[in-house]
């Protein structure tokens, strides 16, 4: 099984950022990504339809011969992931906010978090919130039209200048001094990020944290690929193939798929 590919899934290009960094650390492994483009933003749906996309992604995911399931997806972790667990007998590795860190080094007690409402208003989230923000004033944010913006493929436009004033305004008043990126589709903000927030704040995402866990479920289940050979990454997307080719800069095939 060791050798068989690693699905990776989110609700659209996202996630690719959560790919990147396991790459990085999981040179030789086999991959399978999943964009479910033609459902973004999943921020904005039910808790049961959130499910249902998850259960479906994961089922393509295991057709596909998958010895794990990466949830690149803060939305679908948070509200999704305890199920699939529950259902499905492979590992499954999630991805949230990461409000642990920043909660315990920041100096100004006052912590930023962009997200989706599907995240924002999911229990697990408020559970992790509840635990470590005692004492701190956590600035949330809904970041409602981001993912589409970066699914059309403008990222970089006026609308999102705009949209990230709007959004950090408020957070640079109450002088963060960590900012917590939850959804995977923010670090593509990052130089946009770094220009508007002051020099001091610092910006928290969480994938490098879900590489390292991915190693470390890999290696306890013995599912680590011990071939040193060049490996195969396969990308599908139910969307815009360009804008997911531009994203992997072209990098890699992308293939359309209906799911």
């Amino acid at each position: 099984m060791s050798t068989q590919p690693i699905g990776i899934f989110d609700s659209g290009i996202g996630g690719t950022s959560i790919f990147q960094e396991i790459k990085a650390l999981l040179p030789y492994e086999n991959t399978i990504y999943l964009a479910d483009s033609f459902n973004a933003p999943y921020g904005n749906k039910s808790k049961s339809e959130i499910v249902d996309l998850s259960v479906k992604n994961t089922e393509l995911l295991i057709n596909k011969n998958c010895k794990m399931v990466v949830v690149a997806c803060n939305t679908a972790t948070t509200n999704a992931i305890k199920t699939l667990r529950e259902n499905y007998d492979i590992p499954f590795i999630g991805i949230e906010p990461a409000i642990k860190p920043a909660a315990l080094q920041t100096q100004t007690k006052a912590v930023g978090i962009l997200a989706t409402k599907g995240t924002l208003s999911s229990e697990l989230f408020h559970k992790t919130t509840d635990l470590y923000s005692d004492g701190i004033n956590v600035i949330e944010q809904v970041g409602d039209g981001i993912v589409s913006l970066i699914e059309e493929g403008r990222t970089y436009s006026d609308e999102m200048q705009e949209l990230l004033k709007k959004y950090l305004q408020p957070m640079i008043e109450a002088n963060i001094d960590y900012l917590v990126l939850g959804c995977t589709h923010y670090p593509y903000l990052m130089p946009m990020l770094l220009e508007m927030l002051p020099a001091s704040v610092k910006i928290i995402d969480s994938g490098e944290a879900v590489a390292r866990q991915t190693k470390a479920v890999l290696v306890k289940h013995q599912l680590l690929n011990s071939r040193k050979l060049k490996p195969k990454n396969q990308f599908y997307t139910n969307g815009n193939i360009e804008v997911l080719k531009s994203i992997l800069n072209d990098e890699f095939m992308v293939e359309y798929l209906q799911f």
